[in-house]
């Protein structure tokens, strides 16, 4: 056996799909992470347990239609648990910049799609936003790591999110196989925008006031993949820019979501930041609050893990920060025990 289905998910894309990168700089990138050996798992409850006894025999002389039929049979009882549930997925950082991580993470959305679960893409787009920008010569602003947005960058920004960045999203879904329809937070009153408290200083950010889910249930219950921008107005018709990964987490509370997936560009939450070895593969709300205090987690993932902390306490069952320069990370995070980040729980 290859140490369990996270070994052979990877192993099996590479070899079998076409959109798999097998380019000396995804290899590297596969290769900072070192995983330990996990055996099959049936992750009721959320968590992430180990039994050796579930554990299919692969002989090295298997053909490739046997091990493929092997890492769908260990694949089964992930796919049990997670079948009719929905799962919101914060799409951005290294898996939006690169065709390759791209690819794997629209076509691990198909598949998860296929075997039934409801999945829901929220995302952002910084870089393409900075790239048109500049495009039209207008400098881009930022203060406290927020992006400055006067009148002028708001409507690049709706322009770029909405009607670039969104409809690719769509586009490359259909193409793979499913049927996706795009959103903004406009879009049915999907969401009702409020000004920052720092609007004074940051233009038209924007908070999320209040969710009206009825659009998204919609297309979700008929088979359909949303795929939500972190664009909304206010009460007046007033659009704002509200951060993807609060939008992410306050869509996945009000559906009941089964699981929030925030991509980022870390292996996930770690012990030691300077250590990458130190992930933290399962923590709970108290641990990580805890971790917060002690200054163990700081900067940009302070607001990842306070949106994942917000869902939580919303009824939301499990969060997840998960490693997006991973190829297929969505799928070792759903249909392996092992997971591809850290994983919180309520």
């Amino acid at each position: 056996m290859l140490g369990g289905v996270s070994k052979t998910f990877t192993h099996l894309m590479g070899g079998s799909f076409p959109f798999i990168s097998t380019t000396k700089e995804t290899k590297i990138k596969q290769t900072k992470i070192k995983r330990p050996p996990t055996n099959l798992s049936f992750p009721f409850n959320g968590c992430r347990c180990t039994t050796s006894a579930a554990q299919l025999p692969l002989s090295e002389s298997a053909t490739p239609g046997q091990f493929r039929v092997d890492i769908l049979s260990e694949s089964l009882p992930f796919i049990q648990k997670f079948r009719g549930k929905t799962i919101v997925v914060k799409y951005g950082g290294a898996a939006m910049k690169s065709p390759e991580l791209q690819a794997s993470v629209i076509n691990d959305l198909v598949l998860l799609s296929c075997v039934g679960l409801r999945p829901v893409m929220v995302h952002g787009g910084g870089p393409e936003i900075n790239h048109w920008l500049s495009r039209l010569n207008i400098q881009a602003v930022f203060r406290e790591g927020l992006r400055v947005t006067d009148a002028e960058t708001m409507e690049i920004v709706s322009m770029v999110l909405v009607g670039k960045v969104n409809k690719t999203l769509v586009s490359l879904i259909n193409k793979a196989g499913a049927t996706a329809v795009g959103l903004s937070g406009m879009d049915g009153r999907l969401l009702t925008a409020r000004p920052s408290p720092k609007s004074s200083d940051l233009g038209f950010v924007g908070e999320v006031a209040r969710v009206d889910p009825a659009v998204l249930r919609s297309l979700v219950d008929s088979g359909h993949i949303p795929v939500v921008t972190s664009v909304a107005a206010d009460e007046f018709g007033q659009p704002y820019n509200i951060n993807a990964d609060t939008v992410a987490g306050e869509l996945a509370a009000a559906l009941g979501a089964e699981k929030l997936i925030l991509l980022t560009d870390v292996a996930g939450i770690l012990e030691d930041r300077n250590d990458p070895e130190s992930l933290v593969k399962k923590i709970d709300i108290k641990g990580i609050r805890k971790m917060i205090e002690d200054g163990r987690v700081g900067g940009g993932m302070i607001p990842k893990v306070n949106c994942c902390v917000r869902s939580l306490a919303q009824g939301v069952k499990t969060a997840s920060i998960i490693d997006g320069r991973v190829p297929h990370s969505l799928l070792l995070e759903i249909l392996t025990d092992e997971g591809a980040g850290t994983m919180i729980t309520g």
